[in-house]
C-alpha cells in the first residue's frame, strides 16, 4: 500500500466547541483525561488540543485527533465509552449543563 492510499484510509475526528469563562477549567480537564485515554489506543496517530481567542466570556476550543482507521476509531470509542461509565460520567450532561456548544465531526483526505 503506498503512503497516498494510507493517508486515504486515515480518519480525523475534529471537535469543535464554544466555552463559557467559568466551564473552561471543568472542561479542558475531562477532554485532557480522555485524550491521555485516546493516545495509547491502537491505531492513534496524533492528536491537537487548540484554542483560538473568542467574545469576552467564552473560548473557542478544537480537539482534533489523526486515527489510521475507521476500526481504530471505533475500539477507541468502545474504551472511551467504559472510562466514563467507571467514572459516572456523562460527556453529554457535561456539555449541557456547562453551556457548552459543541460541533462534532469526522472528516477524511479527498
Amino acid at each position: 500500500m503506498g503512503q497516498d492510499a494510507g493517508k486515504a484510509q486515515r480518519i480525523y475526528r475534529v471537535d469543535r466547541f464554544t466555552v463559557p469563562d467559568g466551564a473552561r477549567a471543568e472542561f479542558l480537564d475531562k477532554v485532557r483525561q480522555t485524550h491521555e485515554l485516546l493516545r495509547v489506543q491502537p491505531g492513534f496517530l496524533q492528536d491537537m488540543l487548540l484554542e483560538q481567542p473568542s467574545m469576552p466570556g467564552e473560548h473557542n476550543v478544537i480537539t482534533i485527533v489523526e486515527w489510521e482507521s475507521e476500526a481504530a476509531i471505533a475500539s477507541a470509542k468502545a474504551k472511551v465509552q467504559s472510562m466514563h461509565a467507571q467514572a459516572n460520567f456523562n460527556p453529554q450532561e457535561l456539555i449541557a449543563r456547562l453551556g457548552i456548544k459543541a460541533d462534532i465531526a469526522s472528516y477524511r483526505h479527498i
